[in-house]
């Protein structure tokens, strides 16, 4: 017997995971992807058997060859397919809004898409983050409404949270513990059946509430740390101390792990799980809760794009140049080095700060293709956006930026300064070859003595 499986949004989490359930002798799988400008070659290009990113996914590339010959992989924009299907995957974005509150618009739609047409017998599973309590509160009654069904007797509702990063969708799918939270224990064994056909490491089930919840928590526990050490990176630049140095010697413990700082935080997951994890516990909580701690970690994050942009500003200066009259080159608009990902990078928000104080800003990514601040051509010619630029600010750890030609950019550049959100550079290196050098965590705003 086979089992018709839809997946429902083909991005970072989607595609690698409908593509490893294809790949399941008894799975057949179809990947629901709404068409727009934006994403109608995404279809075609998986429908031909190729991986749309454009960095390398190992794996993914000759896994979608193999699954699409096989006959047991495609992908459309027609949502009739819902009425024919055991169980349904739900894999899209849920971010938040300038208040921090989740924007589920995408969410409720799929939701109702799927009431609509679910057959009675089908298992639903919510692989998008979202606030603790939203499968069952908001979920959960949209398919009831549109279905006729009940939940846990004609149905089965599930949240199960992914690990994915890019450069790593395949691998930390099959080989990183998985979480399966269930409305009710029948429907957590039951996706944990499924998933245990391409996970390799432990499956754990619970129940939704306390799978959402881990989720967040999780992701905070890490968004935290960032802000610890990116909070001391800033007080050691104040000290004129260098925080990497600190932070060796503070790690010669093993019990102690200090994150390293750096130009800001990204990715679809940090910058918005701690704020669904506030509003679940603002929304459906029984007790008033207001996580304080985490919220602070979340602004100290945000202001590391801004403090960028403070070390282009002085950096400037002390060459005698104003912000107003110089041109930034970005280096770097994904988020995570050698990817292609941009989203919530810390590029935006640095571009933005340095637009405000004036500054004409170029980017430079030898990935990007594409992303939300369109206005704003992606270069991938380093020397030609080097060129009569005042200033170089690495954002991103690309591996091509730790091996820069610096002769030939100080040649190329109007004013030899660099900005290393990321540590990649050799201080003395670029400081000898007489370029004006600033650093998170390394030394301060002060200008140097000269």
């Amino acid at each position: 017997m086979v089992t018709r499986i839809v997946v429902i949004g083909m991005g970072y989490v989607g595609i690698p995971i409908a593509a490893l359930l294809a790949d399941v002798d008894g799975f057949d799988v179809t990947g629901l992807q709404r068409r727009s400008k934006r994403s109608g070659w995404k279809i075609e290009k998986l429908n031909a058997g190729e991986s749309p990113f454009e960095i390398n996914e190992p794996g993914l590339g000759e896994l979608l060859s193999r699954i699409v010959k096989k006959g047991t992989f495609r992908v459309t924009d027609d949502k009739e397919v819902l009425r024919t299907t055991d169980t349904i995957l739900v894999d899209v974005q849920t971010p938040t809004d300038k208040s921090h509150v989740p924007q589920y618009e995408s969410l409720r739609e799929v939701s109702a898409d799927i009431g609509e047409r679910m057959k009675k017998g089908a298992m639903v599973i919510v692989e998008s983050t979202v606030a603790p309590g939203t499968t069952e509160n908001l979920v959960k009654p949209i398919l009831e409404h549109e279905s006729g069904y009940k939940c846990g007797s004609d149905f089965d509702l599930v949240f199960s949270y992914e690990r994915v990063m890019p450069g790593k969708l395949i691998e930390n799918i099959v080989n990183l513990p998985r979480v399966v939270g269930g409305m009710t224990p029948k429907a957590a064994e039951r996706a944990r059946e499924m998933y245990s056909k391409i996970v390799k490491a432990p499956l754990r089930t619970t129940t939704a509430l306390t799978a959402e919840l881990a989720k967040t928590v999780e992701n905070a526990y890490r968004d935290v740390n960032i802000a610890f050490a990116n909070e001391m990176a800033l007080v050691c630049e104040s000290l004129g101390v260098d925080v990497y140095e600190v932070r060796a010697l503070v790690n010669e413990l093993d019990s102690r792990h200090m994150h390293i700082p750096g130009a800001g935080v990204g990715g679809h997951c940090l910058p918005k799980d701690t704020w669904l994890l506030r509003y679940g516990v603002r929304e459906y909580g029984s007790t008033r809760v207001e996580p304080e701690f985490i919220s602070l970690a979340r602004r100290i994050n945000n202001h590391m794009p801004i403090h960028m942009a403070e070390l282009v500003e002085n950096a400037l200066e002390t060459r005698g140049r104003q912000i107003r009259e110089s041109i930034v080159t970005i280096l770097g608009a994904a988020y995570l080095e050698d990817s292609d990902d941009t989203r919530n990078t810390p590029a935006a928000t640095l571009l933005s700060a340095l637009t405000k104080k004036g500054a004409t800003v170029r980017l430079h990514d030898p990935y990007v293709r594409d992303w939300e601040f369109s206005k704003h051509e992606i270069m991938r010619d380093l020397v030609e956006a080097a060129t009569g630029s005042d200033c170089l600010v690495l954002v991103t750890k690309h591996r091509m930026y730790s091996t820069l030609d610096l002769d030939l950019l100080k040649k190329v550049m109007r004013t030899p300064s660099i900005v290393d959100g990321r540590n990649a550079l050799d201080r003395k290196v670029i400081e000898e070859m007489g370029f004006e050098y600033r650093c998170i965590g390394k030394g301060g705003i002060r200008p140097n003595k000269r």
